[in-house]
Protein backbone atom coordinates (compact mmCIF):
# COMPACT_ATOMS: atom_id res chain seq x y z
CA UNK A 1 0.00 0.00 0.00
CA UNK A 2 1.31 3.68 -0.79
CA UNK A 3 1.23 6.00 1.75
CA UNK A 4 2.30 10.25 1.57
CA UNK A 5 3.55 11.52 4.61
CA UNK A 6 3.22 15.20 5.26
CA UNK A 7 6.28 16.47 7.29
CA UNK A 8 4.93 20.24 8.46
CA UNK A 9 7.71 20.65 10.85
CA UNK A 10 7.31 24.47 9.00
CA UNK A 11 4.40 24.98 8.73
CA UNK A 12 1.62 24.18 4.96
CA UNK A 13 1.56 26.63 2.29
CA UNK A 14 0.00 26.02 -1.30
CA UNK A 15 2.97 26.74 -2.98
CA UNK A 16 5.22 24.40 -0.38
CA UNK A 17 2.89 21.77 -0.87
CA UNK A 18 3.03 21.83 -4.62
CA UNK A 19 7.06 21.69 -4.64
CA UNK A 20 6.93 18.91 -2.50
CA UNK A 21 5.25 16.68 -4.56
CA UNK A 22 6.47 17.82 -7.68
CA UNK A 23 9.66 16.77 -6.16
CA UNK A 24 9.31 13.58 -5.80
CA UNK A 25 9.92 12.77 -9.21
CA UNK A 26 6.69 13.72 -11.23
CA UNK A 27 7.40 14.62 -14.87
CA UNK A 28 7.05 18.31 -15.44
CA UNK A 29 5.72 18.27 -18.70
CA UNK A 30 3.62 15.56 -17.82
CA UNK A 31 2.36 18.18 -14.89
CA UNK A 32 2.48 20.92 -17.16
CA UNK A 33 0.13 19.18 -19.67
CA UNK A 34 -2.36 18.37 -16.87
CA UNK A 35 -2.18 21.51 -15.78
CA UNK A 36 -3.16 23.24 -18.90
CA UNK A 37 -6.27 21.24 -19.27
CA UNK A 38 -7.38 23.54 -16.51
CA UNK A 39 -7.94 26.74 -19.33
CA UNK A 40 -7.01 29.12 -17.11
CA UNK A 41 -5.24 32.52 -18.82
CA UNK A 42 -3.04 34.96 -17.28
CA UNK A 43 -0.11 33.42 -15.75
CA UNK A 44 2.94 31.67 -15.96
CA UNK A 45 4.38 28.65 -13.48
CA UNK A 46 7.65 28.67 -12.71
CA UNK A 47 9.23 25.18 -11.19
CA UNK A 48 12.92 25.46 -9.99
CA UNK A 49 15.39 23.16 -8.06
CA UNK A 50 16.51 25.05 -5.18
CA UNK A 51 19.27 24.48 -2.32
CA UNK A 52 18.46 25.71 0.80
CA UNK A 53 20.12 25.30 3.81
CA UNK A 54 22.23 22.87 1.78
CA UNK A 55 19.42 20.64 1.42
CA UNK A 56 17.83 20.86 -2.55
CA UNK A 57 14.21 21.07 -2.98
CA UNK A 58 11.39 22.71 -5.04
CA UNK A 59 10.65 26.16 -4.97
CA UNK A 60 6.94 27.16 -7.00
CA UNK A 61 6.51 30.96 -7.83
CA UNK A 62 2.98 31.96 -9.93
CA UNK A 63 3.56 34.80 -12.54
CA UNK A 64 0.95 36.85 -13.22
CA UNK A 65 0.18 38.58 -16.34
CA UNK A 66 -1.94 41.40 -17.82
CA UNK A 67 -2.60 43.25 -20.43
CA UNK A 68 -1.21 40.74 -22.84
CA UNK A 69 1.86 40.50 -21.04
CA UNK A 70 2.72 44.13 -21.27
CA UNK A 71 2.96 43.70 -16.90
CA UNK A 72 4.10 41.07 -15.03
CA UNK A 73 4.95 40.45 -11.13
CA UNK A 74 5.34 37.35 -9.18
CA UNK A 75 3.56 36.46 -5.83
CA UNK A 76 5.59 34.58 -3.23
CA UNK A 77 8.37 36.41 -3.05
CA UNK A 78 7.66 37.82 0.43
CA UNK A 79 5.29 35.70 1.72
CA UNK A 80 4.84 31.83 2.83
CA UNK A 81 1.83 30.95 0.79
CA UNK A 82 -0.40 32.69 -2.09
CA UNK A 83 -3.88 32.27 -0.50
CA UNK A 84 -2.87 34.37 2.77
CA UNK A 85 -5.47 36.88 3.54
CA UNK A 86 -2.11 38.59 4.88
CA UNK A 87 -1.57 40.45 1.63
CA UNK A 88 0.59 43.31 1.84
CA UNK A 89 -1.17 46.17 -0.06
CA UNK A 90 1.23 46.95 -2.55
CA UNK A 91 -0.31 45.79 -5.63
CA UNK A 92 0.19 48.04 -8.46
CA UNK A 93 -2.83 46.48 -10.34
CA UNK A 94 -6.60 45.82 -9.85
CA UNK A 95 -7.76 42.49 -10.45
CA UNK A 96 -10.65 40.56 -11.05
CA UNK A 97 -12.42 38.85 -7.89
CA UNK A 98 -13.95 35.51 -7.59
CA UNK A 99 -16.31 34.01 -5.68
CA UNK A 100 -16.54 30.18 -5.08
CA UNK A 101 -19.24 29.68 -8.03
CA UNK A 102 -16.89 31.46 -9.86
CA UNK A 103 -14.05 28.89 -9.45
CA UNK A 104 -15.90 25.62 -9.23
CA UNK A 105 -17.55 26.87 -12.89
CA UNK A 106 -14.11 27.16 -14.36
CA UNK A 107 -13.08 24.16 -13.17
CA UNK A 108 -16.26 22.11 -14.30
CA UNK A 109 -15.91 23.59 -17.35
CA UNK A 110 -12.13 22.12 -17.89
CA UNK A 111 -10.68 18.85 -19.31
CA UNK A 112 -8.91 17.84 -15.98
CA UNK A 113 -10.32 14.21 -14.51
CA UNK A 114 -12.78 13.85 -12.57
CA UNK A 115 -11.07 13.32 -9.60
CA UNK A 116 -8.71 16.14 -9.94
CA UNK A 117 -12.01 18.40 -10.20
CA UNK A 118 -13.69 17.22 -6.85
CA UNK A 119 -10.89 17.28 -4.72
CA UNK A 120 -10.00 20.84 -6.22
CA UNK A 121 -13.38 21.70 -5.40
CA UNK A 122 -13.87 20.24 -1.85
CA UNK A 123 -10.48 22.17 -0.84
CA UNK A 124 -12.07 25.70 -1.73
CA UNK A 125 -15.78 24.75 -0.36
CA UNK A 126 -13.73 24.14 2.94
CA UNK A 127 -11.40 27.44 2.39
CA UNK A 128 -14.80 29.43 1.52
CA UNK A 129 -16.73 28.33 4.27
CA UNK A 130 -14.19 29.34 6.77
CA UNK A 131 -13.91 32.75 5.34
CA UNK A 132 -17.59 33.31 5.52
CA UNK A 133 -17.69 32.03 9.02
CA UNK A 134 -14.92 34.82 9.88
CA UNK A 135 -16.49 37.55 7.67
CA UNK A 136 -19.84 36.45 8.71
CA UNK A 137 -20.78 36.27 4.78
CA UNK A 138 -22.56 33.57 2.68
CA UNK A 139 -20.47 31.26 1.47
CA UNK A 140 -20.98 32.83 -2.19
CA UNK A 141 -20.19 36.00 -0.97
CA UNK A 142 -16.89 35.72 -0.08
CA UNK A 143 -14.09 36.58 -2.81
CA UNK A 144 -10.79 35.16 -3.19
CA UNK A 145 -9.30 38.49 -3.88
CA UNK A 146 -5.48 38.13 -4.14
CA UNK A 147 -4.65 38.56 -7.20
CA UNK A 148 -8.25 37.32 -8.81
CA UNK A 149 -7.31 33.60 -7.30
CA UNK A 150 -5.33 32.75 -9.62
CA UNK A 151 -2.16 31.91 -7.62
CA UNK A 152 -4.67 29.71 -5.55
CA UNK A 153 -6.31 28.21 -8.31
CA UNK A 154 -2.99 26.98 -9.93
CA UNK A 155 -1.66 25.66 -6.04
CA UNK A 156 -4.91 23.74 -5.05
CA UNK A 157 -5.64 22.43 -8.91
CA UNK A 158 -1.75 21.42 -8.87
CA UNK A 159 -1.79 19.64 -5.97
CA UNK A 160 -4.68 17.56 -7.14
CA UNK A 161 -3.11 16.87 -10.55
CA UNK A 162 0.40 15.81 -8.61
CA UNK A 163 -1.53 13.79 -6.17
CA UNK A 164 -3.61 11.97 -8.80
CA UNK A 165 -0.23 10.99 -10.94
CA UNK A 166 1.48 9.56 -7.71
CA UNK A 167 -1.80 7.24 -6.79
CA UNK A 168 -1.05 7.04 -2.73
CA UNK A 169 -3.54 4.85 -1.29
CA UNK A 170 -3.33 6.41 2.16
CA UNK A 171 -2.31 10.32 2.97
CA UNK A 172 -0.99 10.90 6.71
CA UNK A 173 0.29 14.03 7.93
CA UNK A 174 2.24 15.13 11.15
CA UNK A 175 1.31 17.98 13.64
CA UNK A 176 1.56 21.04 12.28
CA UNK A 177 4.18 23.50 13.09
CA UNK A 178 2.44 27.26 13.39
CA UNK A 179 3.88 30.60 14.48
CA UNK A 180 2.79 33.69 16.36
CA UNK A 181 2.55 37.01 16.94
CA UNK A 182 0.75 39.21 14.32
CA UNK A 183 1.08 39.57 11.00
CA UNK A 184 -0.06 42.42 8.49
CA UNK A 185 -2.75 41.90 6.41
CA UNK A 186 -5.33 43.23 4.04
CA UNK A 187 -7.62 43.88 7.33
CA UNK A 188 -4.62 45.41 9.28
CA UNK A 189 -2.64 43.04 11.90
CA UNK A 190 -4.29 40.19 12.78
CA UNK A 191 -3.01 37.74 15.16
CA UNK A 192 -0.99 34.42 13.97
CA UNK A 193 -2.66 32.06 13.14
CA UNK A 194 -5.04 34.20 10.89
CA UNK A 195 -8.49 33.77 12.11
CA UNK A 196 -9.91 31.80 8.60
CA UNK A 197 -6.72 29.14 9.68
CA UNK A 198 -8.30 29.28 13.17
CA UNK A 199 -11.63 28.66 11.83
CA UNK A 200 -10.47 25.39 9.92
CA UNK A 201 -8.67 24.28 12.80
CA UNK A 202 -11.64 24.69 14.95
CA UNK A 203 -13.68 21.29 13.89
CA UNK A 204 -10.86 19.04 12.15
CA UNK A 205 -9.19 17.55 15.34
CA UNK A 206 -5.56 18.52 14.05
CA UNK A 207 -2.94 18.83 16.13
CA UNK A 208 -0.95 22.56 16.21
CA UNK A 209 2.58 23.22 17.60
CA UNK A 210 3.58 26.86 18.08
CA UNK A 211 7.33 27.82 17.23
CA UNK A 212 8.97 30.72 18.12
CA UNK A 213 9.02 31.98 15.15
CA UNK A 214 6.99 35.78 14.18
CA UNK A 215 5.30 34.86 11.16
CA UNK A 216 2.86 32.65 9.77
CA UNK A 217 3.81 29.13 8.83
CA UNK A 218 0.20 27.56 8.15
CA UNK A 219 -1.50 29.33 5.44
CA UNK A 220 -5.47 28.97 4.65
CA UNK A 221 -4.89 27.12 0.96
CA UNK A 222 -2.02 24.38 3.19
CA UNK A 223 -4.61 24.15 5.78
CA UNK A 224 -7.30 23.61 3.22
CA UNK A 225 -5.73 21.24 1.26
CA UNK A 226 -4.33 19.19 3.85
CA UNK A 227 -7.44 19.17 6.28
CA UNK A 228 -9.54 17.87 2.99
CA UNK A 229 -6.37 15.22 2.01
CA UNK A 230 -5.06 13.64 5.56
CA UNK A 231 -7.02 10.72 6.75
CA UNK A 232 -5.00 10.69 9.84
CA UNK A 233 -2.39 13.22 12.31
CA UNK A 234 0.47 12.17 13.98
CA UNK A 235 3.36 10.17 13.65
CA UNK A 236 4.50 8.79 10.57
CA UNK A 237 2.82 4.99 10.28
CA UNK A 238 5.58 2.44 9.76
CA UNK A 239 6.60 1.90 6.34
CA UNK A 240 9.35 1.46 4.22
CA UNK A 241 10.89 5.19 2.41
CA UNK A 242 10.76 5.62 -1.20
CA UNK A 243 11.47 8.54 -1.20
CA UNK A 244 10.77 12.33 -0.17
CA UNK A 245 10.30 15.22 -1.72
CA UNK A 246 10.85 19.13 -0.48
CA UNK A 247 8.88 22.17 -1.10
CA UNK A 248 10.27 25.49 -0.11
CA UNK A 249 8.74 28.58 1.70
CA UNK A 250 9.46 31.87 0.37
CA UNK A 251 10.28 33.58 4.11
CA UNK A 252 13.33 33.61 6.19
CA UNK A 253 12.54 31.74 9.30
CA UNK A 254 15.60 31.37 11.04
CA UNK A 255 15.65 27.24 9.86
CA UNK A 256 14.79 25.21 6.75
CA UNK A 257 11.70 26.35 5.99
CA UNK A 258 10.06 23.68 3.97
CA UNK A 259 7.48 21.35 3.60
CA UNK A 260 8.76 17.34 3.31
CA UNK A 261 6.04 15.08 2.06
CA UNK A 262 7.52 11.31 2.02
CA UNK A 263 6.15 8.16 -0.09
CA UNK A 264 6.17 4.58 0.75
CA UNK A 265 4.73 0.88 1.51
CA UNK A 266 3.20 0.69 4.64
CA UNK A 267 4.89 -1.93 6.95
CA UNK A 268 1.51 -3.78 7.37
CA UNK A 269 0.64 -6.71 9.76
CA UNK A 270 1.43 -10.50 7.94
CA UNK A 271 -0.66 -10.41 4.30
CA UNK A 272 -2.46 -7.21 4.98
CA UNK A 273 -4.62 -8.56 7.91
CA UNK A 274 -5.71 -4.89 9.30
CA UNK A 275 -7.47 -3.95 12.45
CA UNK A 276 -10.63 -2.12 11.95
CA UNK A 277 -13.52 -0.39 13.78
CA UNK A 278 -16.69 -1.29 12.81
CA UNK A 279 -20.04 1.25 14.27
CA UNK A 280 -23.73 0.64 14.25
CA UNK A 281 -27.01 2.37 15.02
CA UNK A 282 -30.33 1.85 14.77
CA UNK A 283 -32.57 4.47 13.05
CA UNK A 284 -36.39 4.93 12.84
CA UNK A 285 -37.26 8.11 12.57
CA UNK A 286 -35.21 9.70 9.62
CA UNK A 287 -36.01 10.77 6.23
CA UNK A 288 -34.38 8.99 3.11
CA UNK A 289 -33.30 12.47 2.06
CA UNK A 290 -31.65 12.93 5.42
CA UNK A 291 -30.00 8.96 5.24
CA UNK A 292 -28.33 9.98 2.20
CA UNK A 293 -26.84 13.23 3.42
CA UNK A 294 -25.21 11.12 6.58
CA UNK A 295 -24.28 8.89 4.37
CA UNK A 296 -22.02 11.34 1.84
CA UNK A 297 -20.55 12.86 5.26
CA UNK A 298 -19.55 9.83 6.83
CA UNK A 299 -17.11 9.35 3.10
CA UNK A 300 -16.26 12.70 3.01
CA UNK A 301 -15.17 11.80 6.81
CA UNK A 302 -12.99 8.75 6.05
CA UNK A 303 -15.17 5.97 6.07
CA UNK A 304 -13.74 3.13 4.39
CA UNK A 305 -17.33 1.92 3.83
CA UNK A 306 -20.90 2.81 4.99
CA UNK A 307 -24.22 1.46 3.97
CA UNK A 308 -27.57 0.85 5.59
CA UNK A 309 -29.71 -2.54 6.53
CA UNK A 310 -33.25 -2.93 6.51
CA UNK A 311 -34.53 -3.62 10.38
CA UNK A 312 -37.66 -3.83 12.75
CA UNK A 313 -37.38 -2.29 16.08
CA UNK A 314 -39.35 -2.51 18.70
CA UNK A 315 -42.98 -2.41 17.96
CA UNK A 316 -42.41 -3.65 14.71
CA UNK A 317 -41.30 -0.26 13.38
CA UNK A 318 -39.54 -0.43 9.75
CA UNK A 319 -35.96 1.10 10.56
CA UNK A 320 -32.37 0.94 9.09
CA UNK A 321 -29.39 -0.04 10.63
CA UNK A 322 -26.43 2.17 9.89
CA UNK A 323 -22.78 0.35 9.46
CA UNK A 324 -20.16 2.29 8.86
CA UNK A 325 -16.45 0.14 8.67
CA UNK A 326 -13.33 2.84 10.09
CA UNK A 327 -9.50 2.36 10.26
CA UNK A 328 -8.73 2.99 14.00
CA UNK A 329 -7.38 6.57 13.77
CA UNK A 330 -10.62 7.80 12.22
CA UNK A 331 -13.29 5.74 14.86
CA UNK A 332 -13.76 8.39 17.36
CA UNK A 333 -14.31 11.14 14.66
CA UNK A 334 -16.70 9.15 12.14
CA UNK A 335 -18.77 8.18 15.55
CA UNK A 336 -19.20 11.98 15.97
CA UNK A 337 -20.24 12.24 12.70
CA UNK A 338 -22.89 10.16 13.07
CA UNK A 339 -24.07 11.54 16.19
CA UNK A 340 -24.31 15.01 14.54
CA UNK A 341 -26.05 13.98 11.19
CA UNK A 342 -28.82 11.65 12.09
CA UNK A 343 -31.02 11.38 14.86
CA UNK A 344 -29.41 8.45 16.61
CA UNK A 345 -28.65 8.63 20.65
CA UNK A 346 -25.75 6.68 20.81
CA UNK A 347 -23.37 4.34 18.53
CA UNK A 348 -22.12 0.93 18.73
CA UNK A 349 -18.48 -0.13 18.47
CA UNK A 350 -16.53 -3.15 17.56
CA UNK A 351 -12.77 -4.13 16.77
CA UNK A 352 -12.43 -6.61 13.60
CA UNK A 353 -9.50 -7.62 12.04
CA UNK A 354 -9.95 -8.15 7.69
CA UNK A 355 -7.70 -9.87 4.90
CA UNK A 356 -6.70 -7.55 2.40
CA UNK A 357 -5.00 -7.59 -0.86
CA UNK A 358 -2.14 -5.52 -2.09
CA UNK A 359 -3.62 -3.25 -4.01
CA UNK A 360 -1.98 -0.45 -6.14
CA UNK A 361 -2.97 1.94 -9.20
CA UNK A 362 -1.24 0.86 -12.77
CA UNK A 363 -1.55 3.68 -15.21
CA UNK A 364 -2.28 2.04 -18.58
CA UNK A 365 -1.91 4.59 -22.12
CA UNK A 366 -4.91 4.13 -24.43
CA UNK A 367 -5.56 6.12 -27.44
CA UNK A 368 -8.31 7.75 -25.58
CA UNK A 369 -5.79 9.45 -22.96
CA UNK A 370 -4.32 7.29 -19.79
CA UNK A 371 -6.49 5.49 -17.43
CA UNK A 372 -5.85 3.67 -14.00
CA UNK A 373 -6.18 0.46 -13.14
CA UNK A 374 -6.55 -0.89 -9.71
CA UNK A 375 -5.15 -4.24 -8.88
CA UNK A 376 -4.82 -6.60 -6.23
CA UNK A 377 -2.80 -9.55 -5.76
CA UNK A 378 -2.61 -12.13 -2.59
CA UNK A 379 -0.69 -15.63 -2.91
CA UNK A 380 -0.59 -15.91 -6.25
CA UNK A 381 -3.41 -14.15 -7.91
CA UNK A 382 -4.71 -11.34 -8.87
CA UNK A 383 -7.44 -8.79 -9.76
CA UNK A 384 -8.27 -5.75 -11.63
CA UNK A 385 -10.84 -3.47 -12.43
CA UNK A 386 -10.17 -0.06 -14.28
CA UNK A 387 -10.94 2.70 -12.78
CA UNK A 388 -14.97 4.00 -13.39
CA UNK A 389 -14.27 7.66 -13.25
CA UNK A 390 -11.59 7.60 -16.17
CA UNK A 391 -13.54 5.45 -18.25
CA UNK A 392 -16.52 7.58 -17.44
CA UNK A 393 -14.99 10.69 -19.11
CA UNK A 394 -13.59 8.78 -21.80
CA UNK A 395 -17.57 7.39 -22.50
CA UNK A 396 -18.72 10.63 -22.02
CA UNK A 397 -16.01 12.49 -24.66
CA UNK A 398 -16.19 9.84 -27.24
CA UNK A 399 -19.60 8.73 -27.42
CA UNK A 400 -18.61 5.27 -26.54
CA UNK A 401 -20.53 2.45 -24.41
CA UNK A 402 -19.06 2.61 -21.12
CA UNK A 403 -18.98 -1.34 -21.30
CA UNK A 404 -16.88 -0.85 -24.17
CA UNK A 405 -14.52 1.80 -22.90
CA UNK A 406 -13.97 -0.90 -20.00
CA UNK A 407 -13.30 -3.76 -22.28
CA UNK A 408 -10.89 -2.06 -24.10
CA UNK A 409 -9.17 -0.54 -21.16
CA UNK A 410 -8.70 -4.75 -19.41
CA UNK A 411 -7.54 -5.49 -23.01
CA UNK A 412 -4.26 -3.01 -22.99
CA UNK A 413 -3.85 -3.62 -19.70
CA UNK A 414 -3.76 -7.24 -20.02
CA UNK A 415 -1.47 -7.08 -23.02
CA UNK A 416 1.02 -4.99 -20.97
Amino acid sequence: MKILYFDCFSGISGDMTLGALLDLGIDRDLFRNELGRLNLPGYEIHIEDVVKNGIKGIDVTVEIREDKGEHAHQHGHNRHDHHSHCEKQHQEHSHTARNLGDIEALIDSSDLKTSVKEFSKKVFREIARAEARVHNKGIDEVHFHEVGAVDSIVDIVGAAICLDILGADKVYSSALHEGKGFIECQHGLLPVPVPAVMEMLKDGKIPVITEDINTELVTPTGLGIIKCLAEGFGNMPPMTIDGAGYGTGKRETGRFNALRVVMGTSCEESKNDEGIAVLETNIDDMSPEALGYAMEKLFEAGALDVFYTPVYMKKNRPAVMLTVISSKTDEERLAEVILKETSTLGVRSSKCKRYCMDRKIIKVNTPYGEVGVKTASRDGFRKFAPEYEDCREIAKRTGMPLKSVYEMVSKQFEES
